[in-house]
C-alpha cells in the first residue's frame, strides 16, 4: 500500500519524508523532482521567504542509481533560513530563545489559537511552525516521486488558474484548455493560460500589496491518461472523488472543492450528464462532453479528470486584523509572520501533487505489482479486458 509521511517545522532545520509502497525499477529523474520544487517557489504574488530558499531534495534510501528499490524512499529538504532561527528553532533547552519571536496574538483564519488550545500550548509558535504552508514542500516533492511512476504508465498531471480574486477566466476558456497549453501556463506568472487576463490580475495582487491586504483565487488541476476504473462506487471510503477531494482540501488555504462542472448551476439533467457513445474500431465506449470531470460514481470513467479548488486569502495579513492576547485576554492586533499576498498559482502545483499522490495510490490499489513493469503488465491486461467490452 503506497502511504508517505513528512516531517519539519517551517524554521527548522528542514523537512524530512519518506515514501512506502513506491514500486521497484520507476526511473528517478532528480532533476525532475527539483524543478517541480521550483515550480512551487514561483508565482505573482509570493513573498521574502521563497527569496531565502533553494529548495532541492536529498535522498537518503530507496534510489540507486537512478532507479526506486521498492524500498522506502527518504529524502530530505533544506531551510536555508534555519540559521536565522538557531536559537528560537533549538532542539536544546534554551530559555532566551524561547521568549524570541514568541506568538501569544492568534491570527485570525490560522490554526493559531485552535492548536493552541488542542494542545495546550501558551506559546503558538509551536502550532504555526508545523501548520505553515512550508510543509507542502514536502508533499510537492512526493507527488514528484509519483508523476514519475504515473508517467511511466501514460498518465498526465497539470494545472493552471482559472481565477484571481474576481478576475476570471471565462466558461468558453475552460472549454478549450488542454495539456498543449502547459507550455504557455508556465511561462505565466500567475500560471493562467489566458493572456489577456494577465495583467488585470497582476492588479488584483499589486492592489492587495499596497493595502497590506491578501487576495485568494481558484485553480484547475488536470489529468489526462486516466484509466477508468480506479476508485469505486462500493464505500464511501472507496470513492476516487472524495480522496481527491480530501486530498485537496488538506492544502492550506483551500475552503472548496469541485470536480468537472459540479457547482455550476444553469444546466438540467439533459444538459449536463455525458452522453455515452461507441466506437468499435478505435475509442470503444467514449463521450463528446466531460462536464462530470472524469469521475462517475466515485470512479474513473477513463475521460480526463478535471478538479478545482479554490483558495482563501493567506490569513497572514500587514494589516492585522483584530485578535486578543492569548496570555493577558487584552484585544490587540493579531501577529504578522512574513508571508505572501497571493499564493494561488503555487497552490495549484500543490494541487498537482496531491492529485499525483491519490492517482497513485489508486494505481496500486488497482494494479499492485512490486516493480513497475509489474503494474505496467497489469495494466495493459485489465486495459485489453476493458477493451473486449
Amino acid at each position: 500500500m503506497f502511504r508517505f509521511l513528512t516531517s519539519g517545522e517551517s524554521h527548522g532545520k528542514g523537512l524530512i519524508s519518506v515514501i512506502e509502497g513506491f514500486p521497484a525499477h520507476v526511473p528517478i529523474d532528480v532533476a525532475f523532482v527539483n524543478l517541480e520544487l521550483k515550480r512551487r517557489m514561483g508565482g505573482y504574488g509570493r513573498g521574502a521567504r521563497m527569496k531565502i530558499e533553494s529548495d532541492e531534495i536529498d535522498i537518503f534510501a530507496g534510489v540507486r542509481h537512478g532507479y526506486s528499490l521498492g524500498s522506502p524512499i527518504a529524502f530530505a529538504i533544506s531551510n536555508r533560513d534555519w540559521v536565522n532561527w538557531l536559537d528560537i528553532m533549538s532542539v536544546e533547552p534554551n530559555p532566551e530563545g524561547a521568549e524570541k519571536r514568541k506568538v501569544e496574538r492568534p491570527r485570525p483564519g490560522h490554526a493559531d489559537l485552535v492548536g493552541a488550545m488542542k494542545y495546550q500550548f501558551s506559546d503558538m509558535r509551536n502550532v504555526l511552525e508545523r501548520s505553515s504552508a512550508r510543509e507542502t514542500t514536502s508533499r510537492v516533492a512526493v507527488g514528484a516521486f509519483c508523476k514519475l511512476l504515473l508517467q511511466s504508465l501514460g498518465i498526465r498531471i497539470y494545472s493552471h488558474v482559472v481565477a484571481i480574486k474576481d478576475v476570471r477566466i471565462s466558461a468558453a476558456q475552460l472549454e478549450k484548455v488542454s495539456i498543449d497549453l502547459v507550455p504557455q501556463i508556465e511561462a505565466s506568472p500567475l500560471r493562467c493560460c489566458d493572456s489577456s487576463l494577465e495583467e488585470e490580475m497582476k492588479k488584483a495582487v499589486d492592489d492587495a500589496i499596497e493595502n497590506g491586504d491578501t487576495i485568494g483565487g481558484t485553480f484547475e488541476v488536470r489529468a489526462l491518461g486516466v484509466p477508468p476504473g480506479l476508485g469505486s462506487h462500493v464505500h464511501w471510503d472507496r470513492k476516487l472523488d472524495g480522496l481527491l477531494a480530501q486530498a485537496l482540501m488538506s492544502i492550506n488555504a483551500i475552503k472548496a472543492v469541485e470536480n468537472g462542472f459540479g457547482l455550476d448551476p444553469a444546466p438540467t439533467g439533459s444538459e449536463f450528464h455525458d452522453e455515452i457513445f461507441y466506437d468499435q474500431q478505435k475509442r470503444r465506449f467514449y463521450r463528446e462532453t466531460n462536464h462530470a470531470g472524469g469521475l462517475e460514481g466515485g470512479t474513473s470513467n477513463g475521460e480526463e479528470i478535471i478538479i478545482r479548488a479554490v483558495v482563501k486569502p493567506i490569513a497572514t495579513l500587514k494589516r492585522p486584523l483584530r485578535s486578543v492576547n492569548l496570555a493577558t485576554k487584552e484585544p490587540f492586533k493579531a501577529q504578522y509572520e512574513r508571508s505572501d499576498t497571493c499564493v494561488v498559482p503555487a497552490a495549484g502545483v500543490i494541487g498537482e501533487a496531491m492529485v499525483a499522490i491519490v492517482l497513485t495510490r489508486a494505481v496500486q490499489e488497482k494494479f499492485g505489482g512490486d516493480t513497475l513493469q509489474e503494474v505496467q503488465v497489469n495494466l495493459e491486461s485489465y486495459l485489453e479486458t476493458v477493451h473486449q467490452m
